[in-house]
């Protein structure tokens, strides 16, 4: 993943790379060779006494470069080298009556200055000499390093904000309400960092105020559905008995519905297991395949530290699911392994189509044509199976793993 504070430390990184380099390159395509020119003009003046003509020019130019310190050669008007001291220095072209510099494709460039009779003296500095742009660039470069170095503290420490506010969301969209973010600064981030607080403590509450409503709601419901099934007891013999059954029917799913709802809300309420055991999932299982027709049971022990009521309804609720949209014979068998523990409840019906296996999963949801049931069944298995660390889906028949228990010691 392209990390943000890498990106951003790269562009002003870049940035003053370039800077260095075109500053650079300009002050050598721009330099103003006037110090030294002005100098080695001075020196052409001077030297019209120190190489007088026909003289010995070679040793009268020997004294001149030593004075100098320099790489001399003397032309004459013809561009003949009459004398030569430290490396060769090319002629001035022909037809050339000004001074100025000699470019060179293989070395510094070299200073031309035509004498008064006419002769030309080339000179240039020492190889140990660097030019001015060298200077200049390199101190670029040591701001730009120093710049960069400097720079790296402060971009890391805005993008870890950004980071710690990323995964404040990210915890809160998984569920986590309590989630805040530390505001830090008086910046841009600082203020979004506190909106976000302030988000997911309204969210917070209105989700709380809402799971209390529910919970209240659904408790309160067992009273009157207490009072109407007293009632139908009293006139158990002046109510024609298939309404009767129906109207009990009715209740019970009612009473079954309340029941996965207030199930429902304290497993969103409660941060984590209300009671935590071993349990034999495999013994568990053969008492609820017990209460069903038509149901085998194949695995191999194994046990789980978790809430053993809260294991009996999430196998009940898939042997239910089985007994009402399925066709028998059921098959329920335990696998265990070393990451996790299997259940899988397969049944002879037709299946779930493909399109519909992760909505069968959502609260209130019934497949096309089905009246039975609440639609909390499979939404409640889900929500026990990820509370004991594991996950439920279908596939050929319904899959839910859990966690299993750590080895004993």
């Amino acid at each position: 993943m392209r990390r943000l504070y890498l990106r951003v430390y790269l562009a002003v990184i870049i940035s003053l790379a370039v800077f260095a380099i075109v500053a650079g390159m300009l002050w050598r395509q721009l330099d103003d060779p006037g110090p030294q020119g002005f100098a080695f003009e001075v020196a052409g003046t001077l030297a019209v006494n120190a190489l007088p003509p026909g003289a010995d020019q070679q040793a009268a130019l020997e004294r001149l470069a030593r004075n100098l310190r320099a790489d001399i050669a003397l032309y004459s008007r013809d561009r003949v080298l009459l004398a030569s001291v430290g490396e060769p220095l090319p002629a001035p072209r022909a037809g050339r009556t000004h001074s100025g510099w000699l470019r060179r494709i293989d070395g510094p460039p070299a200073w031309a200055v035509r004498l008064p009779d006419e002769r030309w003296l080339v000179a240039r500095v020492p190889r140990d000499r660097r030019h001015p742009a060298y200077g200049l660039f390199l101190t670029l470069a040591l701001i730009a390093l120093a710049v960069g170095v400097g720079m790296y503290p402060v971009v890391r420490r805005l993008t870890k904000r950004l980071e710690r506010l990323q995964a404040g969301v990210e915890s809160l969209g998984a569920g986590e309400l309590t989630a805040r973010v530390p505001v830090e600064g008086r910046d841009e981030v600082a203020q979004l960092a506190g909106s976000f607080n302030a988000a997911a403590a309204r969210i917070e509450k209105l989700v709380e105020g809402h799971k209390g409503l529910l919970a209240h709601a659904s408790h309160e419901l067992r009273t009157p559905l207490a009072r109407i099934r007293m009632g139908l007891e009293l006139v158990k013999g002046e109510v024609d008995a298939a309404r009767r059954a129906a109207l009990l029917r009715d209740i019970a799913e009612l009473d079954a519905m309340i029941d996965e709802i207030l199930l429902a809300s304290r497993l969103d309420a409660l941060p984590r297991l209300e009671t935590v055991e071993e349990v034999d999932l495999l013994a568990l299982a053969a008492e609820e395949c017990a209460r069903y027709d038509g149901v085998t049971l194949a695995g191999e022990p194994a046990t789980l530290r978790g809430d053993p009521r809260l294991l009996r309804r999430l196998l009940r609720n898939l042997l239910e699911n089985a007994a009402r949209h399925g066709r028998p014979p059921v098959q329920v068998a335990i696998t265990r392994s070393a990451q996790a523990i299997e259940i899988a409840v397969s049944d002879a019906g037709a299946g779930v189509p493909e399109g519909e296996r992760e909505r069968i999963f959502e609260p209130f949801m019934r497949g096309a044509g089905t009246t039975q049931g609440t639609g909390l069944g499979l939404s409640l298995v889900r929500q026990i199976a990820r509370r004991h660390g594991g996950e439920a889906r279908y596939a050929d028949g319904f899959r839910v793993t859990l966690a299993p228990a750590p080895p004993a010691r």
